[in-house]
């Protein structure tokens, strides 16, 4: 019987990401919370430790412009449950989408070169996908994903769902791994999870 693992995120991009992570490690896919935003989750992320002494959950934030993954876990959750993994994306999970530059280069329409090596480096990863989008060969991609000049948005008006339309059904999430050490730690504490052994990882 294979396991089954809950997760609470952010929002909803982060919601296809964990869901494709569940899928990558072999688990099935229970229900994903959307907490809409992060002071929300960290509200509610006792409640989510405590569900995680009789089930398995993911709970995943993004580190934007926190200090550093260590500390942030630490002030949010100091003694999480052994069936708890709470994971930090570095800096924020459009970067796990950008570690595998071959396929988002390829979605974009964007030559690979474009995309940064090392996306974990970015302070705002999310400007960047969005900078990315902004210089693509297809139209389509730069009026979904990129704001239109004066509009105060930072993000255009199908962001959201062509993320997801890239998580859910290119992104290869063992490929961004080698170039992202905050996913390959993620997809490492959910093989614990997905093979019975609940201790989080470091």
């Amino acid at each position: 019987m294979r396991a089954r693992i809950y997760a609470a995120v952010e929002g909803k991009t982060d919601k296809v990401v964990v869901e494709r992570l569940m899928v990558h490690v072999g688990a099935d896919v229970g229900p994903v919370y959307v907490a809409e935003g992060k002071p929300n989750l960290k509200k509610r992320i006792a409640g989510y430790n405590q569900a995680a002494q009789h089930s398995l959950w993911l709970v995943l934030v993004d580190l934007d412009r926190d200090g550093c993954a260590p500390s942030l876990r630490a002030a949010w959750l100091p003694e999480p449950s052994s069936g708890l993994c709470f994971r930090v994306a570095v800096h924020a999970v459009e970067a796990w989408l950008m570690a595998d530059a071959e396929t988002l280069a390829g979605f974009l329409g964007v030559a690979r070169s474009n995309i940064p090596a090392n996306p974990e480096s970015l302070p705002d990863p999310k400007a960047t996908l969005v900078g990315l989008a902004a210089s693509s060969r297809h139209r389509d991609i730069r009026e979904d994903m990129a704001p239109q000049p004066g509009s105060g948005r930072r993000v255009g008006p199908a962001y959201t769902s062509r993320i997801i339309e890239y998580a859910g059904q290119h992104w290869r999430p063992g490929t961004a791994a080698l170039q992202s050490g905050s996913l390959e730690r993620t997809i490492r504490c959910l093989r614990r999870l997905a093979a019975g052994a609940l201790s989080p990882t470091p």
